[in-house]
């Protein structure tokens, strides 16, 4: 036994991979002691890992080690103005100031993709005031496919919206519609450095934190959902230090990642680099109590018929209360409504008269092009 142990230990070194100029290992070191990462030692390990370089077994450590806790807003900070960089950008005539997103982390209970309605809902309700044509702020809808098969990818291509557009016609979407979808596999190519370790792993890793940070078309104001409290006020302090102008990164008592109507919900404002926190019961803003299992769907048809029944006015009780709900919010962070309570009334109201009904038919034909 002991011969084996001393033979071992001499042929050890040689096992090792050597270290090369920007490999992960001194972020992994940190790390393995126990330590968090400033923002520019990940910014460091992203760029190499963006960039093809990093050893597949040194990505899937750092990755599998940052998911033994919660990730600092450094880490996520570092990890978040890195993917920026590299994402495929969607132009417009719009400033980044101008432009909200909804999109959220996934990984809760599926109910019928309320950021997806939210988006659609918001978008109506910021449009020009009739007689003027000049937009002032629009919806880059940031999202990708669903492990459930009801992502907002699944469910707007089910609605008849092409979210595989190329760049001009996202932009033309944003700027005539006053949304695009922007589909997360076609904005991030250098992710794909990464992807195949994050499959093989099973488990939700930092990545699944950055998608709502790294909107393509630069959005200043967003609504985040998190699949987890403890990711509320981390991901906040990385949004007021990556530049939001004002957002709300939202958790729901019940588990959604979303503005619930069925338990009370925790916000995180974002609003010129300062965060605090507050908390709203759905009963105080004269929304029925519901039920989890009246928001759920089971399958992608379901949640399609669901949203679209929304839209025009066909669906009513805690679906569309759910939707008005995350809208609402969004018409705050894009400041179109001074409350949730006026959000709400401006929400219903695009509803009741068509206009998001026109501005899902709208979305539809630009993005077919």
């Amino acid at each position: 036994m002991e011969r084996m142990d001393s033979a071992s230990t001499a042929a050890a070194p040689s096992e090792f991979r050597q270290a090369t100029p920007g490999d992960l290992a001194p972020c992994l070191e940190v790390l393995l002691g126990g330590g968090t990462l400033d923002a520019d030692q990940t910014a460091s390990a992203f760029e190499t890992i963006m960039a093809g370089s990093a050893h597949a077994g040194e990505i899937g450590a750092l990755l599998a080690l940052l998911a033994t806790r919660v990730p600092s807003a450094e880490e996520i900070l570092g990890a978040a103005r890195v993917m920026r960089k590299h994402v495929d950008r969607v132009e417009s005539t719009l400033d980044p100031a101008c432009i909200v997103d909804t999109a959220g982390t996934g990984g809760a209970p599926k109910t019928f993709n309320v950021s997806t309605a939210a988006a659609i809902i918001a978008a109506a309700a910021f449009a020009p005031a009739p007689g003027s044509d000049r937009r002032t702020i629009a919806v880059a809808k940031h999202g990708n496919r669903s492990r459930t098969g009801r992502g907002s990818a699944e469910v707007l291509k089910a609605l008849g919206v092409n979210v595989d557009a190329d760049r001009p016609t996202q932009t033309r979407c944003l700027d005539e519609a006053g949304i695009c979808f922007c589909f997360a596999i076609h904005h991030h190519p250098a992710a794909k450095h990464a992807m195949h370790v994050r499959r093989a792993l099973g488990f939700p890793t930092i990545f699944n934190l950055l998608g709502p940070l790294t909107n393509p078309a630069g959005a200043r104001r967003q609504l985040i959902g998190v699949y987890d409290r403890r990711f509320l006020r981390p991901i906040a302090e990385a949004l007021a230090a990556l530049g939001a102008l004002r957002a709300m990164v939202v958790h729901s008592d019940d588990g959604l990642d979303e503005l619930s109507v069925t338990a009370p919900s925790t916000i995180m404002h974002v609003r010129e680099g300062e965060v605090h926190e507050e908390r709203i019961d759905p009963k105080e803003l004269g929304l029925a109590a519901a039920g989890l299992d009246e928001v759920t769907t089971l399958d992608l048809e379901e949640a399609t018929a669901m949203l679209r029944g929304v839209f025009y006015g066909t669906v009513t009780g805690p679906p569309r209360d759910l939707a008005l709900l995350n809208a609402a919010a969004t018409l705050v962070v894009g400041d179109r409504a001074g409350s949730l309570p006026q959000g709400l009334q401006l929400a219903a109201e695009a509803i009741d008269r068509g206009a998001v009904a026109e501005t899902l038919e709208r979305l539809i034909d630009l993005s077919n092009g």
